[in-house]
């Protein structure tokens, strides 16, 4: 048998090396030097992603070939026969229900090598079609995208597939069930101004490109040279507009765990414990040994009795609060949570790193999870500005707590910052009405919603994630309506009355027990959560997870009702008073 250099050897697209073939194939035809994804079919797509037999294909009869007989340079029927013998597919999309890792899903695929995986009237209804299916069986759409765009051999019916296909995905939104794209190389034009940018998540492989128009129209429009890495996944990325991009190889792990994360009954373990623990660990710089708590806590390990706590000068516990090394929302999330994704981005332009989430699981219960992410060493809190959010950063918080709240999860957020970035763009860009809005949206959140204050609690910057069902503190925590340096230097005429501030402005968790502006704190070491991060993550673990289990069975008027009370009554006058 003669094996030819074809066979064995072919040469990247992307960085014209030499590659071994069957090496290549088993790396789902990924380039091991420069990372290149080369295009798959529709058929390859789904032999790649879902269990080997869970697949059953979705069936629907298709419109009329060619309503137009449309014809340029050769007759649109002649180049659906030529793609359907080329293909082996009826139209540019292949449709199936199957699962990854065991989890059901419903799948739309489109294949680029079909008149470039154009958006037509088949398409259409495939597409349609498969939401449909998902809408029926009440299990999450995936779509994978590769498009040249809208198909103008079919003129204004093409068009009106944009219309179909979002309205489709409208109603899942309206049911609750979960949506995914895939983005892939290339997606343009209509499918990318309808189905591939509405889903919930939105996941692309390294390199691929998304939007509307493409760099050849824009350059000639505009007369302008396009920037470095234009509309590839990762630019894209960096300006909140997709969740994550992710490598070919672990698409599907990826998949699989925002799908077991996206149930609210989420299951894998039995219900006392964790379904086969965290997946994350401590950051550098924490330390998993326990340590002694000396608080009294009652028999939930909580302290409601502001006398159990210990005392100390609200100056310290406010250095307490800010130690560096202290957890941050993505060491918990990892101490806490299974099966973690990280989700990204305003879908506006923006993606703030002072302000973190994604969906995971607890002890097996659905949940989002939002908080401040300050950083430990010192280039990561410049890059995650110290954990002062912008305008995009609460929008992002907002988005992810509209999804939870289709999807029925509750929501977890953690509190550490020192309020909202105070600068120009910030104020330009609409700073006030982001932190009001996310105030509007949190009191009306049809799902349960826990606030932990786990280090400062900065103003209106921090307000913006707690207007909760319950809002716990950490013992060494702080919440206020200002710093106490920036207290000082109004009321004081000088930021060296900063301690003095503090002990007036009653920050600590004595005082806000005291106040009842936090419901119960959670007792943590005496030298501080960064000393026993698993010994403290274990605790909150166990006060959010009874919390939930307490509102869960709550009908959501009663419960949204009931979070409005609480914060009615802040400032009104008690009984005795009228």
């Amino acid at each position: 048998m003669t094996v030819t250099l074809e066979a064995t050897w072919l040469i990247c697209p992307g960085c014209s090396d030499l590659v071994f073939r069957p090496k290549y194939e088993r790396a789902l035809r990924v380039c091991p030097g420069c990372g290149h994804h080369a295009r798959l079919t529709a058929r390859e797509r789904l032999d790649c992603l879902l269990d080997p037999g869970s697949e059953k294909p979705v069936e629907t009869a298709l419109p009329a070939d060619d309503p137009l007989g449309f014809a340029d340079t050769r007759p649109y029927a002649e180049r659906l026969a030529a793609a359907r013998a080329a293909t082996g597919l009826r139209e540019a999309a292949l449709c199936a229900t199957g699962t990854i890792e065991s989890h059901p899903v419903v799948v739309a695929c489109l294949d680029f090598a079909f008149v470039g995986g154009s958006l037509g009237s088949g398409v259409g209804e495939l597409v349609t079609v498969a939401a449909e299916k998902a809408l029926a069986e009440r299990v999450p759409l995936l779509i994978v995208t590769a498009s040249g765009g809208a198909r103008m051999q079919e003129g204004a019916l093409s068009l009106m597939q944009m219309a179909k296909c979002s309205q489709a995905l409208a109603r899942l939104d309206e049911a609750g069930i979960l949506t995914v794209a895939l983005v892939t190389d290339p997606t343009y034009g209509g499918v990318a101004a309808s189905f591939a940018t509405l889903p919930d998540v939105l996941v692309a492989e390294p390199g691929a490109h998304l939007g509307f128009a493409g760099p050849r129209v824009i350059e000639q429009t505009i007369r302008q040279r396009l920037p470095e890495g234009f509309q590839t996944a990762e630019f894209l990325l960096a300006r909140g507009l997709i969740d994550a991009v992710v490598p070919r190889p672990a698409l599907r792990r990826a998949l699989a765990r925002l799908l077991a994360a996206a149930r609210p009954d989420a299951t894998g373990g039995p219900a006392g414990g964790p379904a086969g623990g965290p997946t994350g660990g401590l950051s550098s710089g924490l330390t998993a040994a326990s340590a002694g708590v000396p608080a009294r806590p009652e028999a939930d390990g909580l302290v409601r009795d502001p006398s159990v706590l210990p005392r100390r000068t609200p100056w310290d516990v406010v250095r307490l609060a800010r130690e560096p090394a202290r957890p941050t929302t993505l060491d918990y999330a990892g101490l806490l949570l299974e099966d973690f994704t990280e989700l990204r981005g305003d879908r506006a332009g923006s993606d703030c790193p002072a302000i973190v989430g994604g969906i995971g699981r607890l002890r097996g219960r659905g949940v989002m999870l939002i908080g401040h992410q300050k950083g430990h060493d010192t280039q990561e809190r410049v890059k995650r500005n110290f954990g002062m959010p912008s305008p995009a950063g609460y929008r992002k918080a907002a988005r992810l707590m509209r999804l939870a709240a289709k999807l029925g999860l509750p929501v977890l957020t953690l509190v550490d910052t020192p309020g909202a970035y105070p600068g120009i763009e910030a104020e330009e860009q609409g700073q006030a009405w982001a932190i009001s809005e996310n105030q509007r949206l949190m009191s009306a959140l049809p799902v349960p919603v826990i606030t932990v204050i786990t280090g400062e609690g900065g103003s209106g910057g921090a307000l913006a994630l707690a207007v909760a069902d319950r809002v716990l503190a950490l013992s060494n925590a702080v919440y206020s309506v200002i710093s106490p340096e920036g207290c000082a230097a109004i009321l004081w005429k000088t930021a060296e009355a900063a301690p003095q501030a503090a002990a007036a402005l009653g920050l600590d968790a004595r005082e806000l027990l005291r106040q009842r502006v936090v419901d119960a704190v959670i007792p943590e070491p005496d030298e501080g959560a960064h000393v026993a991060a698993s010994r403290t993550a274990e605790r909150i673990q166990a006060a959010v997870r009874q919390a939930f289990e307490e509102l869960a069975p709550l009908p959501v008027a009663e419960l949204v009702e009931a979070r409005r009370r609480r914060f009615r009554s802040f400032g009104a006058p008690s009984s005795e008073e009228t």
